[in-house]
């Protein structure tokens, strides 16, 4: 007997769908779903059914201005889109505190946690009252059709800030007057 691999996708994401539980879903009217389309990077290329089902995936988070959505060295296996508000993005050196960016609506943050390193690299702190919604790993893995798109964009967003900080680093040692920076293996700590 042969079987349709077809069958057998539909058959294992419906077993998915039913072990992983999603959270309450949101209520979102159709101008927040385009909006949402046409404005978040790491939803882009997806179609309106599978924006939904993604959407439909999220926790609801408000933040209150000051407050901590996570620290530096936390355990993380999620991602947020920032829909409303403002956050800035922190790190510790010693008793010191610098702020490496200023986050507003449209954009994700802690998508690190969900491509690699499982602690995360910054504070992320509201700076005014805001909403995230929250992509927790497992329940984006266990939808193939828009974890391919999620997972696309979010290299995206990590290549275009990893080219920006770049520029930052040569600006940095040509104001302290390094012209060599060490090999790369050193910087990763390796």
């Amino acid at each position: 007997m042969r079987v349709d691999p077809a069958v057998v996708k539909i058959f294992a994401e419906n077993v998915r769908a039913d072990i992983i539980q999603r959270p309450a879903g949101l209520n979102l009217d159709a101008a927040i779903v385009q909006k949402i389309a046409n404005k978040v990077k790491v939803f882009q290329g997806m179609t309106h059914d599978c924006l939904m089902s993604t959407l439909a995936m999220a926790e609801h988070m408000p933040h209150k201005a000051g407050d901590v959505v996570f620290n530096e060295g936390d355990i993380g296996s999620s991602f947020h889109v920032l829909i409303a508000g403002e956050v800035v993005i922190e790190k510790t050196r010693g008793d010191r505190t610098v702020t490496l960016a200023t986050i507003g609506s449209g954009e994700c943050f802690g998508e690190m946690a969900l491509v690699g390193n499982h602690l995360r690299s910054a504070t992320v702190r509201a700076s005014r009252d805001s909403v995230t919604m929250r992509f927790d790993r497992e329940r984006v893995d266990a939808y193939p059709d828009s974890a391919h798109i999620i997972y696309r964009n979010i290299a995206r967003v990590l290549s275009t800030r990893l080219d920006i900080s770049s520029e930052r680093l040569a600006d940095l040692a040509l104001r302290s007057g390094e012209t060599e920076a060490p090999p790369l293996d050193q910087l990763a700590g390796n």
